[in-house]
Parts: structure tokens; C-alpha cells; sequence
């Protein structure tokens, strides 16, 4: 879709890329002793191995970071807008001149696991080497022969990170690391299934769920006593995946997991929008039903975490409402500035596909709001940034794509103010969602510019300066030690 010192919204939404570039996948058979891709049938030797490499790039969703939109596949130039600057993924086909056609195994091994390139400078966690750090010997060799083999090199190199001071001093990620890396292979429980313990290998290492949907310390370091509890990325929020019933996913069935993870859209639950689309679109839909099956089976044994006051879950705020027929006649046919109220806003903007009451079209294509995560939830977040950014999201085999405008001031609809975001947004809560929640025009314009900066962004306009100070102290402290020393001698 990433972070360590800029670990927070590396995954947050961008634009979603082509689901038809990757091809279906086809039907493997998983032999249950090795938590990899195995050989298609009939496939054997290098063949296979290139397919499982494949596989697993598909899993680790690499595509999604490491290919520009309109760019070619692999080649770099995403960019990652973080609150500390702007990531812009690097190029991993196997060009020698713009990629990484020079690494070894070990040197791409060292940069996938531990976060360190083949020139030993660190990477940032945008590439979620913290989670990829679990994947075995084995997958680690089969990704190496498929990027270097299969991949179409592109010796264009991409364009360089330059981040500001002190984030652009790489060397800080090796304390960052000591500090946070769990740098071992996964181990499979043996108290738990063969197909728990796939779950456990795809869902924490592989698809690096926790990247996203795991709250962060002020140091952006994962806190592991809220494993996939929800977390802020921009101004998205991914929810909390545990199996709580009330906020997490404990009473949806396996059914409607598998079903979101394969499509992103579950009536009655809810739809994937900015990263989780993206990770669908070009990862979670390609996969094996008995991998999906694998990730829903981990999911039911991650401990539960319930969110401080939350009695009701999210999918089950609202039902149909409309107050269309109240607003016809109004306003008077010269009136200039009729677009004054929520429930005015959300008639002339998001009726047409919501429809009046808020039931979405025939066959959801256009949801309901009501019984939908992104309104009845703790937070206005995914909803603010529905509207903000729109939702965009593929399905291969579906004959329409998801797709909702953006109304910002990229808009090609109709850009709208802070004031008039808020106002439907208040009007959509009330009406369909969770109305214990608001939405001002600051959060809005908050939501605008990438949501609430963490406290190391907030931190870093004084971290020069600071620095600058500490060190001017730092001299006049010897300075006085040595005098001191001096006199008594």
C-alpha cells in the first residue's frame, strides 16, 4: 500500500492501480509442511519456482508500492505522501543501472528482512521490512529468482527520497531497529492448525496486516499489546481487526471476511476505500480461497480488543431515511445560495447514487449508508475521506468497478469547501450512521492536508535548531569542566 521514524501513513491511500495488470492466479495445491506458494500442478523446476515467487509477490502486495500509476510494473516512483515527507519507492526490477539487478540473494534477502540496501544505506519502513522479516529461506529465494527472472527490467532509476533534516539521516533507522526490529523467521505454533499457522504466516508477515491496522507509539514502533486494534493513517483510519463482536470483526462470519478480503464490499458491513482498496485491488482478490480462508482462521484467534465506551458495533448504526420532500419548493427558482444545509448538499450531491434514503442503489453497487462501517464508526475519518478522495476499487470478474468522485479541490465534479463537508457529514451521521460523532471544518481541512501529524512531524521544525542549542551547551560544559580542572590544578 507504510514509517519507522515515519512508519504512520505510509500505507494511506493513493491512487489504486490496475487490478488487470496482474493476472488470476492459478489453482495451487498447498502442502501444508511449507507456509509458501507451491508449484502449480503440472508445473515443475524453475517454472514452478518463478510461479510460487510470483505468488508471493502478489501476497506481499508489492506492485502496489513499487509501480507509479501509468508506470511500468516494478519501476519505482510511487509516491508515499507521509507527514514527514515524501517516500518515493524505489525501483526493484532487475536493471543494473536503475534496479536492483546487481544484488545478490543475501543483498536482497538483507534488504527485504532487515531494511538495508545492497549499498548499506537503511531504508525507511515505507517497505515494511518489519513485517517481511517472518517470510522463511525459501520464499525469501523463490521472490529473488521470480524479480530477477520474470520481472521486465526498466533502467530508469526512480526518483530519490530527500526527506528533511534530521529524517534524511538514514543512520538513524539502525537505533530506530535495535529498538523496534523483531528481526526472526516465523515459527509455527504447534498448539495451533496447519491452516492457523498459514493465516498467522500470510496475515503478520506476507500481507504485513498489523503495518496498517495497529496502533503506534510516539516513536511510530507498532504497540504490541494492540495487535490490528485500528489505527490512524492520514486521514483514513483502518479499523480494528480483532475478533472483538462490538469493534473489532468477531460478528461478522467467515463468509463476509473472506468476502471483503476477496472484493472489498460486504452489504450490511462495509467497503474498502484508499489503502485496503488498494490492497485488495492488487493483492487480497489474487489469492487462493484456502489462503483467504488461512487469514479469516488467524483472525478469530487474535485477542479481542474492545474500544473504551463502544457498546454498539459499527455496521449496526441507522436504517432508511429521507427528507426529500421537505426540501422541494424551498427555495425560489432565482435563489443563489440554496445550498445551504446538510440535508440540501447531501440531496444535490450524493442523493443520485446513495439514493434519497441513504439505501444505495439496486444491488449496492452504489452502498447504503446506513449499516455501513464508514458511517456508524468511532471515528468520521473514513467517511471525511470517502468524500475527500473518493473510492476507487477493481474487481476482476466484476463488471463494474467501484468507483465514487472525489470532491476535493482535485475534483472534476464539483470541488467542496471545508464548511460543506462537514455539513453532509454531520447530515449522513445523523441520518444513517453513529450521530455521537461530528465533523467540524477544521477536522475537514485536517482530513485536506494528510489528517493529524504525529508528534515526531510536529517535533521537527525545532529538531535543528534544538540540535544547534544542544550542541552550543554540550561545548560550554566542557569548556567550564576543563576551567574548573585547570584552577585545581
Amino acid at each position: 500500500m507504510m514509517r519507522g521514524l515515519l512508519l504512520t501513513l505510509t500505507l494511506a491511500a493513493g491512487l489504486p492501480l490496475a487490478a488487470h495488470a496482474l493476472p488470476p492466479v492459478p489453482p495451487i495445491t498447498l502442502t501444508p509442511d511449507r507456509p509458501a506458494a507451491p508449484a502449480a500442478a503440472g508445473i515443475s523446476g524453475t517454472d514452478a519456482r518463478l510461479e510460487r515467487g510470483r505468488y508471493l509477490a502478489i501476497a506481499a502486495d508489492c506492485m502496489a508500492c513499487h509501480t507509479a500509476a501509468g508506470g511500468k510494473p516494478y519501476a519505482g516512483g510511487y509516491a508515499i505522501d507521509s507527514p514527514l515527507g515524501t517516500i518515493y519507492a524505489t525501483n526493484i526490477t532487475p536493471s543494473k543501472q536503475g534496479g536492483i539487478g546487481h544484488y545478490t540473494e543475501a543483498d536482497f534477502a538483507r534488504a527485504l528482512r532487515d531494511g538495508v540496501r545492497a549499498d548499506g544505506s537503511h531504508l525507511y519502513p515505507a517497505m515494511p521490512y518489519t513485517s517481511y522479516a517472518m517470510l522463511t529461506d525459501a520464499d525469501v529465494g523463490d521472490l529473488y529468482d521470480y524479480f530477477m527472472q520474470a520481472v521486465q527490467p526498466v533502467d530508469e532509476p526512480a526518483r530519490q527520497t530527500a526527506l528533511p533534516f534530521p529524517f534524511n539521516v538514514r543512520l538513524s533507522m539502525l537505533g530506530w531497529n535495535t529498538l523496534f526490529l523483531d528481526n526472526k523467521r516465523f515459527v509455527p505454533d504447534p498448539a495451533k492448525s496447519a491452516q492457523i499457522n498459514r493465516g498467522a504466516y500470510l496475515a503478520e508477515g506476507l500481507a504485513h496486516c498489523s503495518a496498517c491496522h495497529t496502533p503506534r507509539n510516539a516513536l511510530m514502533a507498532e504497540i504490541g499489546s494492540q495487535t490490528l486494534a485500528g489505527a490512524s493513517l492520514g486521514s483514513w483510519h483502518a479499523p480494528n481487526i480483532t475478533s472483538d463482536k462490538v469493534s473489532g470483526i468477531g460478528a461478522w462470519t467467515d463468509a463476509e471476511i473472506a468476502a471483503y478480503l476477496k472484493t472489498g464490499h460486504v452489504e450490511g458491513k462495509g467497503q474498502a476505500a484508499g489503502g485496503m482498496a488498494e490492497a485488495i485491488q492488487n493483492s487480497l482478490q489474487f489469492l487462493r480461497d484456502d489462503d483467504v480462508a488461512a487469514i479469516v482462521a488467524y483472525l478469530r484467534t487474535v485477542p479481542a480488543v474492545r474500544v473504551p465506551g463502544q457498546a454498539k458495533a459499527a455496521f449496526s448504526h441507522g436504517s432508511a431515511a429521507s427528507e426529500e420532500a421537505a426540501l422541494r419548493g424551498m427555495a425560489s427558482s432565482t435563489e443563489h445560495h440554496s445550498l445551504n444545509s446538510g440535508a440540501v448538499l447531501f440531496s444535490g450531491y450524493c442523493a443520485s447514487c446513495h439514493s434519497a434514503s441513504g439505501a444505495g442503489s439496486t444491488g449496492q453497487a452504489y452502498p447504503a449508508l446506513f449499516h455501513n462501517t464508514a458511517t456508524g464508526g468511532n471515528t468520521p475519518a473514513n467517511l471525511v475521506s470517502a468524500m475527500l478522495f473518493g473510492v476507487e476499487r477493481k474487481i476482476e470478474g466484476e463488471e463494474h468497478e467501484a468507483f465514487m468522485p472525489r470532491f476535493d479541490q482535485r475534483s472534476y465534479v464539483q470541488p467542496l469547501t471545508d464548511e460543506q463537508i462537514a455539513a453532509i457529514a454531520n447530515y449522513v451521521l445523523k441520518q444513517y450512521g453513529n450521530p455521537d460523532v461530528s465533523v467540524t471544518p477544521a477536522y475537514v481541512a485536517q482530513a485536506r492536508s494528510g489528517g493529524e501529524k504525529p508528534v515526531l512531524a510536529r517535533a521537527q521544525p525545532f529538531m535543528l535548531p534544538g540540535g544547534i542549542v544542544g550542541i552550543l551547551l554540550l561545548i560550554a560544559l566542557l569548556v567550564w569542566l576543563r576551567r574548573r580542572r585547570q584552577r585545581k590544578e
